[in-house]
């Protein structure tokens, strides 16, 4: 037995190090990983051989004294260079863009027969985000090292997720990495295409709602109270119609109170995220917005599409179906679909299938459980969730387009309710006013 010293990543991404005793390299890999844990470095702790004297020249007649013993040094041997730090401004989420480039080119060098050192040096020399230029260098000199590429990811878990490490691992095992890595960039491009569709899909509603506020807010503060004004000196004190008065009223709140309605404002979204940050707050949210009337409608199939695509990347790649629920389950960001998986992780653990504990969960519609449940019988489950993630995209694009004609037309009404009832209200007393002016002309 050997002692080997380690250098690794937990599931934080936090770095530990320490030593274990084991036959040889590999047993001392496999023994890291049984903890939990990913390696990014290690190597045999060895005894050095002492140095040999250094021979001098003596003056003649003179014999050297015996040589002082030399003191043994322990060097560790590593055979995977780290080069893990970071700046720590360079710390923060990669852009999905930049990593979907490098991995579709990845891909195609790999493809086209370039050894993968030489593809990560030809990369590197073209690469302009400087964090995932920090994240090349130290991957290309593990490599050169001796570690795999897998394990050099795990150094970067803010640049390479579980997913990422996970699918580039099981490419490695089964000698398919090129094509892991197109189905990796093909993965990212189509979920960033969703998601760009969803955010594109709100901005013209929430453009439309801030400008509501804004309107709102200056005839509240600036335009109401010079009515208010003429009207005063115009009807001498006279009784206003109702609805007048209720604007008039509305305004002088805002006006004194407008310093409350921000902090009120800003203390309702500081409070929301500090709740969110807890599991039961999360998963109140987590349901609120699958409830939600017309978005939720969306957000169910949105999460639908990704996880069937997630997991069926997976599935085909090569990656154990516990560990692909495992890795699915960590990156749905929904509390509820996360328990559902792991519901379902459950089961398959048992010995179960995942038809039943996916229609049982209600997150799932039965058209989904069907689909996996023939899939499971005709051995064809991978590409079953990759049907269903396409038919889903197609249903995200239903989803928005139909969200975008009930909320449109619904914020332009209220836009036009409220300018409206603020400038009826300013016209009635016009009305009274013209009329009083007209009668005191004609009586005199």
């Amino acid at each position: 037995m050997a002692t080997f010293q380690y250098i690794a990543k937990d599931s934080a991404g936090n770095e530990v190090r320490g030593q274990i005793e084991a036959g040889d390299r590999n047993s001392a890999i496999m023994s890291v990983r049984a903890q939990g844990l990913f390696p990014t470095a290690i190597g045999e702790v060895k005894s050095a051989p002492a140095p040999a004297p250094e021979q001098k020249s003596f003056p003649r007649g003179r014999r050297p004294g015996p040589a002082a013993p030399q003191k043994k040094k322990s060097a560790l041997n590593m055979d995977i260079k780290i080069n893990l730090k970071m700046p720590g401004f360079l710390r923060g989420k990669i852009k999905t863009k930049v990593l979907t480039q490098f991995t579709r080119q990845l891909a195609t060098l790999v493809n086209a027969g370039l050894p993968l050192m030489r593809g990560i040096e030809v990369l590197k020399r073209q690469m302009k985000d400087p964090q995932m230029l920090e994240a090349l260098n130290g991957i290309s000199e593990n490599i050169a090292a001796g570690g795999t590429f897998s394990e050099a990811l795990t150094a970067y878990p803010k640049v390479f997720d579980n997913l990422y490490v996970n699918m580039v691992k099981a490419g490695e095992a089964g000698g398919v990495l090129e094509v892991v890595l197109a189905r990796l960039a093909e993965f990212a491009e189509k979920s960033e295409k969703i998601k760009n569709k969803v955010k594109g899909a709100m901005i013209y509603p929430v453009v439309v709602l801030l400008a509501a506020v804004g309107i709102t807010g200056f005839l509240m503060v600036k335009v109401v109270p010079q009515f208010k004004q003429v009207f005063n000196d115009m009807l001498g004190g006279a009784a206003l119609p109702a609805i007048t008065q209720f604007v008039m009223d509305i305004s002088d709140w805002v006006q004194a109170n407008w310093l409350v309605l921000v902090v009120i404002g800003v203390a309702l979204a500081v409070i929301k995220k500090i709740v969110a940050k807890t599991e039961a707050g999360a998963y109140f949210f987590d349901v609120l917005s699958l409830k939600t009337p017309v978005t939720g409608t969306l957000v169910q199939r949105t999460a639908v599409s990704r996880v069937t695509r997630t997991l069926g990347t997976l599935l085909s790649s090569g990656v154990p179906i516990l560990q692909s629920l495992t890795i699915v389950r960590d990156t749905t960001g929904n509390l509820v679909v996360s328990r559902a998986l792991q519901n379902v992780h459950d089961a398959v653990k048992d010995g179960e299938g995942m038809t039943e504990p996916l229609s049982q969960c209600k997150v799932f519609p039965p058209m989904v459980t069907s689909m996996v449940e023939v899939g499971e019988e005709t051995g064809a489950l991978a590409d079953m969730l990759t049907r269903i993630a396409n038919t889903y995209d197609d249903e995200v694009d239903n989803a928005v387009a139909g969200m975008t004609a009930a909320i449109e037309p619904a914020l332009i009404i209220f836009l036009a309710v409220v300018v409206g009832t603020i400038v009826v209200a300013m016209f009635l007393p016009m009305i009274k006013i013209i009329s009083n002016v007209s009668g005191g002309g004609g009586v005199g």
